[in-house]
């Protein structure tokens, strides 16, 4: 009998030594049956369809939010902006209460968004091909039906590019987010922040983040007649200028300066024309290039692309004035005869204006042109005298009649005939004058026909100069026009 007293006794201590182990054991040992107990009875009765407020007739709070990671593209040529965005949604589900003490102090637990109600918040200016481009999280649900609901996505919205700055611009794009389905008398959107949450962001080589401002709107559509609720995050973005400042302002500076010094190229060169179209066929490449990144759009045009049309315009310009100042220098008086305007225009006045001293060097070098004619015709003279005297052997008989002049004085006065001889020689010489003077006359043509080329030259001088100047003011004046007025040049 005392054993089986031992026994029993021992076994009533086992027993209470389980009980104690039992009841002393950590929380988190029956966490896991009481997690299932719990959402087993949330989920017993519970519809996903159901709009989770106590009174039918009042309107779900929700509060939206929205954090901006980092800006992945701007496609201006599309007109599209795509972002990785993180959604902020909270609302209450007066469905998912529950009391923590009946399940072991569960404060809070995380459901599959597909397996409760959650708002059908989409963005209306989605260019998403799933228009939703969200991925679907788990749903933290706290035990007073508070539900914070956070998807992250890559989302792609349409954005209107205002290409009149570029590229000193700034962009505004909009992403409107509001209940697809739900009027603002069900579901009342609430800003959780008046702007987004900034500080994740990864910052952008081309753009600069300025600011996310939100703003909460209550709009009327033609379809329906209660008031839709929507939050728009406007995303203000600024273009870095720096790649854009040295791959396209800088080489069209550079290209319109080599416009202007082929004016001061000379004509005799020969390359004075191809330098122009060249310029103009290597500015063509440049407009082509900007093209092809700006959206095809007529609303607006880029205010470089007018600077690249203000520097084309002059380099075409510039090359036609080079055929023209080519023209006035390759023109002779065989093909053109210059007008009395031309003459005092480009001979008179604008060689004073330009302070282009020519009439001084011109007449020195005329006057010295023509005193070396002069020798140079005197003597041919005296060559063509001696050598007639010398073939002609007239020197003794000039020596002759020297030493008997009294015989001349005779024969003149009685008349006596001159001798064959004489006769012979007049006629020589008389040749010879005739051909002096057709040599004379000659030479006087050669002068003025040189005359007229070095005017027409002068002209063509004066034409480069003052092209070289008013091409040169319009450059400095369009650059600077165009680069003032741009809102900011460096960011």
């Amino acid at each position: 009998m005392d054993e089986i007293r031992l026994s029993s006794s021992r076994r009533t201590l086992y027993c209470w030594l389980l009980i104690f182990i039992f009841f002393c054991l950590p929380n988190d040992s029956s966490q896991g049956p009481n997690e299932r107990r719990l959402i087993n009875d949330l989920m017993r009765d519970y519809n996903v369809l159901e709009r989770p407020v106590a009174n039918e007739s009042d309107p779900l709070l929700l509060s939206f939010g929205l954090t901006l990671q980092q800006l992945i593209d701007v496609d201006e040529k599309n007109q599209l902006l795509i972002a990785n965005i993180w959604l902020s949604l909270e609302w209450v589900d007066v469905n998912l209460r529950w009391n923590p003490v009946d399940y072991n102090n569960i404060k809070d637990i995380r459901l599959a968004a597909y397996k409760i109600w959650r708002p059908d918040v989409l963005m209306y200016n989605s260019a998403d091909d799933q228009i939703d481009s969200t991925y679907k999280t788990n749903v933290v649900v706290r035990h007073n039906g508070s539900c914070t609901y956070i998807p992250p996505g890559i989302f792609k919205s349409t954005c209107k590019i205002d290409i009149t700055w570029f590229p000193f611009d700034d962009q505004k794009c909009e992403m409107k987010f509001g209940s697809w389905t739900y009027d603002g008398g069900a579901i009342d959107l609430r800003l959780a922040s008046n702007e987004g949450d900034l500080s994740a962001f990864i910052s952008n080589g081309e753009w600069e983040l300025i600011e996310v401002p939100g703003k909460r709107n209550v709009i009327y559509y033609a379809c329906c007649p209660d008031p839709y609720v929507d939050i728009t995050f406007v995303i203000h973005i600024r273009r870095r200028t720096l790649y854009y400042g040295f791959n396209l302002i800088v080489p069209c500076v550079l290209i319109s300066s080599m416009a202007l010094l082929g004016f001061t190229l000379p004509p005799d060169s020969g390359e004075k024309l191809t330098l122009g179209v060249t310029i103009l066929l290597s500015l063509m490449v440049f407009l082509l290039q900007l093209a092809e990144t700006m959206p095809p759009t007529s609303d607006a045009v880029s205010i470089i692309g007018t600077y690249f049309a203000c520097i084309m315009m002059m380099v075409a310009f510039s090359v036609v004035m080079t055929v023209v100042v080519l023209n006035y220098h390759h023109r002779s008086q065989d093909t053109h005869e210059m007008p009395a305007y031309i003459k005092t225009l480009f001979l008179v006045w604008l060689p004073k204006i330009l302070r282009m001293r020519r009439h001084g060097k011109y007449e020195e070098n005329k006057k010295s042109q023509i005193n070396n004619k002069i020798k140079e015709l005197q003597l041919k003279e005296r060559c063509s005298r001696s050598l007639l005297a010398n073939v002609l052997d007239i020197d003794d008989d000039f020596r002759l009649q020297n030493s008997t002049s009294g015989y001349l004085h005779v024969a003149s006065t009685e008349e006596t005939p001159i001798p064959h001889s004489c006769i012979h020689t007049q006629r020589e010489l008389n040749s010879i004058l005739k051909e002096l003077r057709f040599i004379t006359s000659r030479m006087k043509e050669e002068d003025e026909a040189n005359d007229i080329v070095a005017e027409w030259k002068f002209a063509a001088m004066v034409v480069d100069r003052v092209c070289l100047i008013i091409f040169s003011l319009f450059a400095i004046i369009s650059t600077c026009v165009c680069l003032l007025q741009a809102p900011h040049l460096v960011a």
